[in-house]
């Protein structure tokens, strides 16, 4: 097996950390209003469900989205309908690069045998 062949994985190190809306907005370096219409357009979600704004509660991957958001509407001058079809297309094809490299490994493991 050659470097190339390694597949690397990643380990968050406080998976249970969320942070309210005021603490996503200082991480991010955003606006509350931006996360609010991040979040009803589908682009973030809280960890719960809850209607007032105040007691929402975000995971370590919410911030990372929020952030990639932020990259792309500063980058690109996107809007939000925009962002949100961005980041799912964007999504989708990590997803298909993950199923490719698992099916090219089960390949690898395959051609070994034989």
């Amino acid at each position: 097996m050659t470097s190339k062949d390694l597949i690397h994985t990643v380990e968050v190190a406080e998976p249970q950390m969320t942070l309210t809306l005021t603490e996503i907005c200082e991480r991010g370096e955003c606006h509350a209003e931006f996360v609010i219409k991040l979040v009803s357009y589908g682009v973030i979600s809280p960890v719960e469900d809850i209607p007032e704004e105040r007691y929402w509660q975000f995971d370590l991957a919410a911030l990372a989205r929020l952030r990639k958001a932020l990259r792309l509407q500063r980058d690109l001058k996107m809007n939000l309908p925009g962002l949100a079809m961005s980041l799912e297309l964007l999504d989708e094809v990590q997803d298909m690069r993950r199923e490719v490299d698992r099916l090219n490994q089960q390949l690898r493991q395959l051609m070994g045998e034989w």
